[in-house]
């Protein structure tokens, strides 16, 4: 008698397809240094939350059929009311939770937060603090939990140990963009939206010189020698973060000034789409405020 709970499989043998040509390898070359990777964000994408956005930062280079690299989803709990327990507070008690799914990098991460996603943790909440308009909820919290689905690193690199301390100057970058789109989904009062930005002088190759370039695609370059990452706040022109990691070649003052000049033009391209996404969940009829 056969077991009607069990799907059987096919009683003959089968065998993978088998094609004559490889799938040629899927390359859209980046229109300049200058310019950034083109960003995807939605809001409202988990109706559980107080607030929530997901984005995609696409892949130039990539031999996979979504064509993405970076895949970050965030969601807002609260504003709510803290414990009684709780110490009287005058503003809001940000918390931020950043975690890399298990599957997000190419060496599996454990479900216990490492020290650099307890960093990455630590650059948001300041990022988003200068934002926000704490006063406005005395005694009260909220909760702001961003997951890294998939993060901005070559699998198939060989330097991939390399290039994972640099990607999260990427990851960071995405994790306040979608924060701050998840913070407005919520209705939270802030001064401005805050983007992310990223610059990185990189060496093409052992013969040229550094440059500066945006938004840098780690693999695609032969050395980063430094990356800096901004938090700004383009309508008040104001910087809430900034994360600088490597070393210049040269001890010169205006190098790092030009690389956080640049950063902001990565913010204000990234604040672009940001706004525009935004502006897409207001419902008919009704002007943006």
């Amino acid at each position: 008698m056969a077991d009607r709970r069990r799907i059987n499989g096919p009683v003959g043998a089968t065998a993978p397809p088998v094609y004559d040509t490889p799938p040629t390898k899927r390359v859209t070359a980046r229109s300049s240094d200058n310019a950034i990777r083109k960003i995807f964000l939605q809001t409202g994408v988990t109706p559980s939350a107080s607030g929530s956005a997901y984005l995609e930062v696409e892949d130039p280079n990539t031999d996979r059929p979504s064509g993405t690299s970076l895949k970050l989803t965030c969601t807002v709990h609260g504003p709510r009311a803290l414990p009684r327990s709780a110490p009287f507070s005058p503003h809001i008690i940000l918390s931020t939770h950043v975690k890399y799914a298990p599957f997000a990098t190419r060496q599996r991460r454990g479900y216990l937060r490492d020290s650099n996603e307890r960093d990455l943790g630590v650059h948001l909440e300041a990022a988003l603090r200068g934002a926000i308009i704490a006063d406005r909820w005395p005694k009260s919290g909220v909760d702001i939990i961003v997951t890294i689905i998939e993060g901005d690193q070559n699998r198939d690199s060989p330097d991939y140990d390399r290039d994972e301390s640099w990607d999260m100057m990427n990851v960071l970058s995405g994790c306040i963009t979608v924060a701050s789109a998840a913070i407005a989904d919520a209705g939270i009062d802030c001064v401005d939206t805050v983007a992310g930005g990223v610059a990185a002088m990189v060496a093409k190759d052992a013969k040229n010189q550094p440059l500066i370039v945006l938004d840098p695609d780690v693999g695609s370059y032969h050395k980063i020698h430094a990356a800096c990452c901004v938090a700004y706040l383009p309508t008040r022109d104001e910087v809430t973060n900034i994360w600088f990691k490597g070393q210049l070649p040269n001890a010169d003052a205006m190098l790092y000034n030009q690389m956080v000049e640049k950063s902001l033009v990565a913010c204000r391209n990234a604040n672009r789409v940001l706004v525009q996404a935004l502006q897409e969940t207001v419902p008919q009829g009704q002007n943006p405020s």
